[in-house]
């Protein structure tokens, strides 16, 4: 599940590089998604 809100997220952050669209939004969303991902990792090597 985590996977695929990350990649829908990350498609969503290129589309708005190439299109111009909601940029700061899709910013925020993508680093909420990093840092999510990266806690994910640290939890799992516990």
């Amino acid at each position: 599940m985590l996977w695929t809100i990350l990649v829908v997220i990350v498609a969503l952050w290129l589309l708005g590089f190439v299109m111009d669209i909601a940029g700061g939004l899709i910013h925020i969303l993508l680093v909420i998604a990093a840092i999510i991902f990266i806690v994910n990792l640290v939890r799992r090597k516990r």
